[in-house]
């Protein structure tokens, strides 16, 4: 292959974006005795297991707490647009908030996993996050045909 090949410089031209290299390590490290990596591996599962519910609440729990917020606004206002308007505001924000925490959880997990033994170059938050949207997606789904039905003029009498 061309050393000009772009899935190999990472974009458009001859040179490599900034930061988007393939990782090289100086060379093995110290393995640790074989408590450490099992504590590793243990604090590894719990910064997973964070990452997952994390992850699990910016399809429930956020979007109804700011949907709850732009509705008091809307209420001590008396404006729907303002309400609506700091719902989404609020909605983006914590999204953004989220995502930066969880993606330094998982840089955490990625360290973690390495120390406890196992060769861990790529992290585990894209996987995680289609994951718990697929999981939200077909939970929603679950409620809205099975238990609280389509709405009045489509449900048959």
């Amino acid at each position: 292959m061309p050393r000009n090949d772009p899935t190999d410089t990472g974009g458009l031209f001859i040179g490599r974006r900034p930061g988007t290299g393939p990782l090289k390590y100086r060379g093995s490290p110290e393995r640790g005795g074989a408590g450490r990596r099992r504590a590793d591996a243990a604090l590894a599962a719990a910064v997973l297991v964070l990452v997952v519910l994390l992850c699990l609440t910016l399809w429930g729990p956020q979007p109804a707490a700011w949907l709850w917020v732009g509705s008091q606004v809307d209420y001590q206002t008396g404006s729907v647009s303002l309400g609506i308007a700091v719902a989404f505001a609020g909605m983006i924000g914590t999204l953004m908030l989220t995502l930066a925490v969880a993606t330094r959880l998982d840089r955490a997990w990625r360290i973690l996993r390495r120390a406890a033994g196992h060769e861990q170059r790529e992290g585990v938050l894209v996987r995680i996050f289609a994951v718990t949207a697929v999981v939200a997606g077909l939970a929603f789904l679950v409620w809205f045909f099975l238990l609280a039905g389509p709405a009045p003029t489509v449900a048959p009498r």
